[in-house]
């Protein structure tokens, strides 16, 4: 087959034209050649690129990174373990997320209980007070 559009690989990618073009300037996907029309040929290594850029965005990864894993997968002298490293830099991330997020609904949960009338009137809400509070935390 010959070269894709930027339209035909979006299609194939499974992602918008706009972000095609966003991950071309961020250097993710090398810059297409262009057709004597002018439009760009992209080909299917561009496909599998965001295919695989999108798995990792899917698990967690952001954009630096992804670019990180492209360069250890095109570089000969890396190694699985080079990538491990990003695995567990990322495990320790999200274990961070995780923790952030369980004193989140902790503090949630905490304040749902202080609310002892729901049928009060907002001004008199005890979660909007907290939320309100000058030290910045709220009471739980």
């Amino acid at each position: 087959m010959s070269g894709l559009t930027i339209g035909q690989l979006a299609k194939a990618a499974e992602v918008h034209i706009e972000t095609i073009r966003y991950y071309e300037r961020r250097g993710l996907i090398p810059k297409a050649p262009r057709r004597m029309s002018g439009y760009r040929q992209f080909s299917q290594e561009d496909v599998r690129r965001i295919r695989f850029i999108k798995h990792a965005k899917a698990l967690g990864f952001t954009l630096e990174e992804v670019a990180e894993l492209l360069v250890l997968k095109r570089e000969p002298a890396s190694t699985c373990g080079d990538i491990i490293e990003k695995i567990e830099t990322k495990l320790i991330d999200i274990d961070g997320k995780l923790g952030s997020l369980q004193r989140m609904k902790t503090t949630l949960v905490a304040l749902k209980k202080a609310c002892k009338t729901p049928e009060a009137s907002s001004k008199d809400c005890p979660i909007l007070e907290s939320l309100d509070a000058d030290d910045g935390k709220t009471r739980g």
